[in-house]
């Protein structure tokens, strides 16, 4: 069977096919080394390509080769030593100089294949296993966006781009500079003639003539300067510049009581990861926030907040009070876009749970511009669940759903961020 490739819309990639093919054949190996590298990776750095390397052992195919069998006869120049059916020893090993010792292991091993992946191939991989399509994905990949802006003008365009006072204004400036030396003459030649005409009887006849043809000349010149030309003419010129981007916080709220085991803190890894590249798609600046708790709350780094082995009970209310602190402190003044998500399996002290309420109701809502809160478990709603199902009925900017697999993460992120109908 013969494969006819097309490369004439690939530019200098050529190899975008074999890639690709490359790509399916070795996808679980691929899939297992992104999982591996988004484990040890930052959240900020989640959408940079990644080095992934496969066993040879995987990747390597059959081969076909010429063996020396047969009857062969060689003729050697210069043989002074043999005859015809002599048979020629088996020459022995090199004689190298190196100074090394051989290993005594009759085992021989070889080097990972290493290749790496893009940008947007890393995101498709991480996000396939979330159920997410396609087309969502290639529009997170995507984060630039531009808007029309004013640069100046230009002297060619569009009718509907001329710029009228512009153009006018122009045409102005040019009247002038090019009827300048006219309108001087022209000036010259009438106070003259005035002059001549009050003196009456002695003035010179002939330079009275020649004065008034010399006047309907410049008159003719400077009526025969056009109104407008097409030199005049200016068009608006508009160029596609970065959408200004304003800046924004993402809090990471994390239970880490005992009840939190590894994959629940996986889970919720990824879920603060969408949440990331959803607003790198919005915002230029994004400081993020980690703040973990069990009975008590601290601001950590990202290393500490998901591989600390630190555990304990639960007072969810100690995290809320240390974020409407850090809001005061750091992120007041209505300069942030604050952002808040918050991950926990639901369970509470309960007289800690009706604490919660009410600072989020009375003292953090007002603050951001969006809180969200994904109870991590296969069970029945938790106490925390219940204290919470009441925020939204005074703050509409709050929103709460159940992830159970990791399968529900995307359908969680995006029921959560769904855009509103406008009033």
């Amino acid at each position: 069977m013969t494969y006819l490739i097309d490369r004439r819309l690939q530019g200098k990639n050529k190899s975008a096919v074999n890639r690709e093919r490359f790509l399916r054949r070795y996808k679980a190996q691929i899939k297992d080394a992104v999982g591996r590298a988004t484990k040890g990776r930052s959240i900020t750095d989640v959408e940079n390509g990644e080095k992934v390397s496969i066993p040879v052992k995987d990747v390597g195919e059959p081969s076909f080769g010429h063996a020396h069998g047969g009857v062969w006869e060689t003729v050697n120049p210069g043989n002074e030593e043999y005859q015809k059916g002599d048979l020629i020893n088996r020459p022995r090993g090199g004689g190298g100089a190196g100074r090394g010792k051989a290993g005594n292991s009759d085992q021989t091993s070889e080097d990972d294949f290493i290749f790496e992946l893009s940008r947007e191939e890393f995101m498709n991989y991480f996000f396939e296993d979330l159920e997410l399509p396609h087309m969502v994905k290639t529009q997170l990949s995507s984060s630039t966006e531009f808007k029309n802006q004013r640069a100046g003008y230009n002297m060619s365009g569009t009718p509907s781009n001329i710029h009228v006072l512009r153009s006018l204004r122009g045409a102005l400036g040019r009247r002038i500079a090019v009827g300048g030396h006219a309108r001087k003459q022209l000036q010259q030649a009438e106070t003259e003639l005035l002059q001549l005409l009050q003196d009456g009887a002695t003035a010179d006849a002939a330079r009275v003539l020649e004065l008034k043809k010399l006047i309907h000349h410049l008159h003719t010149r400077l009526i025969a300067i056009p109104f407008i030309d097409p030199f005049d003419l200016r068009y608006s010129n508009r160029i596609k510049v970065p959408k200004p981007m304003t800046q924004a916080v993402m809090f990471c709220i994390m239970d880490v009581s005992g009840s939190m085991d590894e994959t629940r803190k996986d889970t919720a890894k990824r879920f603060f990861i969408l949440l990331y590249l959803f607003l790198k798609r919005v915002y230029d600046k994004i400081d993020v926030v980690f703040i973990r708790h069990h009975t008590a709350a601290a601001e950590v780094d990202e290393n500490e907040f998901f591989h600390s082995r630190e555990s304990g009970g639960t007072v969810v209310s100690s995290a809320l009070n240390l974020l409407n602190q850090i809001i005061d402190e750091r992120y007041g003044g209505g300069a942030w876009n604050s952002y808040v998500a918050q991950a926990s399996d639901g369970d509470n002290w309960d007289n800690d749970s009706i604490l919660c309420r009410q600072l989020l109701v009375n003292t953090i809502m007002p603050k951001v511009q969006y809180y969200t809160y994904v109870e991590i478990t296969d069970g029945p709603p938790q106490n925390l669940w219940e204290q919470y199902a009441q925020v939204p009925d005074h703050h509409a900017h709050f929103a709460m759903q159940k992830i159970v697999t990791p399968a529900d993460i995307y359908p969680v992120f995006r029921e959560l961020f769904k855009k509103q109908p406008k009033s």
